[in-house]
């Protein structure tokens, strides 16, 4: 029986093969174009060579060769884990071709040329202008440019994978993967997801699963090249030893071709390339087991319509444009069964961006409305390989135990690690096996303990209560009070404005000639009444500040300006002035177009109004409408003392581990730092001391 440490001895020799690319000029960052289609190569051989000898020794080996020719081709065939005629029909490999340096051309060439039609089309054989996927054919053609495709090619076919089972080739895979992320810029944004991680979230779905015998339909929307998809699969397999079908989608060629490859050597696996957002190949279909670790931060922008158009009916609300974690957390809850499971990988901003009303807050309120989320598990920093920031596991599921209902535990994991021996890119870190599977109790224990709680939904609902101030003057009073009942504001017939830089004493303008004798812009007159407003009147206007300025209106009967001081309007009366209450001074400038009746026009209004404030308060939220609106109420008297009327109250979510987690920074005492400073003001007397020797 081989090991997974059997196997692993293979990702230097795999790797080794880089420094053949890297004598010939080819850029780092581009090795993983290169590696990719010859690694599948390589896998596809040792898994169809080792499909042939279980075949030979299952039916017998005098049994195979009493055989006819055509009969040994239909029953490989028929296990459609593909097709190559030099393998089965000549029993000849990679490395039998390469030893024939005059002919290599050519065999490599029939070579890959002898594969079913689906892996030729997988690894990119006769690709054209349309999808590549992992492109062989333009390696072949750059290798053969450099004149190392030879060479290149041997070092491949010296890696022999026949002796590893699908599970621990599938290992090699995705340490091999793993290091392709670390220097793909192409590759970084998938967030490849490591052993450990995958292990935790294996051992959280085994252990919601009540029946070991039960078929489980497991699905990735987003499963690049199947590590998370498959991982899954493995360790359920291994600790439960359920049926198993995988179902996967995934955009990107190159990791499709692989994940793909891969799934015709697993007994029930179906892997489809394209956009889950927008052509979800799995539509009719639901699965107990959802897993995904989709793309962060990621801008949805270039399919918009797509989404915004789309009839499925799984996208209750569409989140910020540059950001579609939250699709695909839509998209993964509708596509889970009655009683299905999930665990998804996200960032924290999927936590809390967005305010009360947007759509990632309505999102998070519909998922706990919903009472799909169990849980949200808080990663350790350091656990990805090509990113340092927090991570998340939510926890769905749909057929939470009695105690779990309406409820949701927060565990802190963030401690929950040991330190690599060497870092391998970002990762710093791993969750180990103990500290897995105290997680996985704690979650199924549901109970407080020192890193996790649990909450009542609602905990994470708050009330964003719109109100409406009115502004009063230090003796409490408003314009308010100056208005007629109905009346909004007071309109002014003003005679004069001035702020003490300008002084307009027209307020409607329409003679063009008086115009341009009155406003000049330096020394470049004004062609149209036109420019006039745009350059000169408009700007004005819009610069005043009554607060800031001494803006003084002026009308037949009175004098009117803001006094900053009392923070009230005043009005002046034959020299006495009278103290209005708190308001605005509204100047504004419209230009009027000609009509039949008048001419083109500026138009300047003055009005005076109460100043009104809106404003936002955020409220805890209770379940009950009765005690929800009283703790409104409650808050509004203790925290609001101007007057205020209720306008609109949207309900966000937001869920804050930082807040919940808090640890108040210990401060030492007075006494420890008085003894700190007297032992300091000691060592400096000494030192003063030895100075005057």
């Amino acid at each position: 029986m081989t090991t997974t440490n059997n196997i692993l001895q293979y990702e230097s020799k795999i790797w080794a093969t880089a420094d053949l690319l890297r004598g010939c000029g080819i850029k780092e960052s581009e090795w993983p174009s290169f590696m990719m289609p010859f690694f599948a190569l390589v896998m596809i051989e040792s898994r169809l060579v080792r499909m042939l000898d279980e075949e030979r020794a299952e039916i017998g080996e005098e049994a195979w060769a009493e055989m006819d020719k055509e009969d040994q081709i239909a029953l490989i065939q028929d296990k459609g884990q593909g097709y190559n005629v030099y393998i089965f029909e000549k029993s000849q490999t990679l490395k039998d071709i390469c030893q024939n340096d005059k002919s290599f051309n050519i065999d490599f060439e029939a070579y890959l040329h002898g594969f079913d039609s689906e892996t030729k089309d997988l690894l990119g054989v006769d690709a054209t202008d349309g999808e590549k996927f992992l492109d062989i054919k333009g390696v072949i053609t750059k290798l053969n440019a450099k004149k190392v495709l030879l060479g290149y090619t041997k070092e491949w076919s010296g890696i022999d994978l026949k002796p590893f089972n699908n599970s621990e080739i599938t290992t090699l895979e995705e340490h091999i993967k793993r290091r392709w992320a670390d220097i793909s810029a192409e590759t970084a944004g998938e967030q490849y997801t490591p052993d450990d991680v995958i292990a935790l979230i294996s051992e959280i779905i085994a252990s919601k699963i009540l029946k070991s015998d039960r078929l489980l339909k497991i699905y990735d929307c987003t499963c690049g090249g199947g590590n998370l998809l498959f991982g899954v699969e493995d360790r359920i397999q291994e600790k439960l030893n359920p049926y198993t079908q995988t179902f996967g989608q995934d955009w990107n060629d190159a990791l499709y071709a692989l994940a793909k490859i891969e799934s015709r050597f697993r007994k029930d696996s179906k892997i489809e390339h394209g956009n889950t957002l927008t052509n979800d190949k799995f539509y009719n279909d639901e699965f107990h087991v959802v897993v995904a670790n989709p793309p962060y931060g990621v801008s949805w922008k270039g399919y918009q319509k797509d989404i915004e158009n789309d009839k499925t009916g799984r996208f209750k609300y569409l989140p910020s444009i540059s950001d579609g974690q939250l699709l695909f957390m839509q998209h993964l809850i509708s596509k889970m069964d009655a009683k299905g499971i999930g665990v998804v990988v996200h960032n924290g901003s999927t936590l809390f961006s967005g305010d009360a009303g947007s759509a990632e807050s309505n999102i998070r309120k519909w998922m706990l409305d919903t009472d799909i989320v169990e849980a949200i598990i808080q990663l350790p920093t350091d656990e990805f390989f090509n990113t340092g920031i927090y991570t998340y596991l939510w926890v769905l599921n749909k057929n939470k135990d009695i105690n779990c209902k309406d409820k949701v535990m927060l565990i802190n994991a963030s401690e929950k690690f040991t330190p690599l021996k060497k870092n391998k890119g970002s990762k710093r870190k791993e969750i180990d096996e103990n500290n897995r599977l105290e997680i996985v109790e704690t979650l199924n224990q549901f109970i407080d303990n020192d890193y996790a709680r649990v909450f009542d939904k609602e905990f994470f609902y708050f009330n964003k209560q719109a109100i409406m101030l009115t502004n009063v003057d230090e003796n409490g009073k408003s314009f308010v009070t100056q208005l007629k009942e109905k009346e909004t504001s007071l309109k002014l017939t003003p005679t004069q404005l001035e702020n003490g830089d300008r002084t307009l004493i027209e307020f409607t303008i329409a003679d063009t000639d008086t115009i341009y004798d009155l406003l000049r812009v330096g020394s470049s007159q004004f062609n149209s009444l036109t420019e006039v407003f745009e350059q000169d009147i408009k700007p004005f206007i819009d610069s005043l500040d009554y607060k800031e300025q001494p803006l003084i209106i002026t009308t037949n009967e009175a004098r009117y300006k803001f006094d900053s001081d009392r923070e009230t309007l005043v009005k002046e009366v034959k020299g006495k002035w009278e103290e209005l209450g708190c308001g605005k001074i509204v100047v504004k400038a419209t230009f009027k177009k000609a009509t039949k009746k008048s001419p083109e026009r500026i138009e300047i209004t003055v009005e005076l109004t109460p100043d009104y404030q809106k404003d936002y308060e955020i409220i805890p939220f209770h379940r009950d409408k009765v005690k929800n609106q009283k703790a409104i109420e409650a808050f509004m008297a203790k925290y609001i003392t101007k007057p205020f009327e209720y306008l609109e109250n949207v309900v966000g979510v937001e869920i804050n581990f930082n807040k919940v987690f808090y640890k108040p920074e210990t401060l030492r005492s007075v006494e420890e730092i008085l003894q700190e400073i007297a032992a300091l003001d000691d060592e400096l007397k000494v030192l003063d001391e030895e100075l005057a020797l």
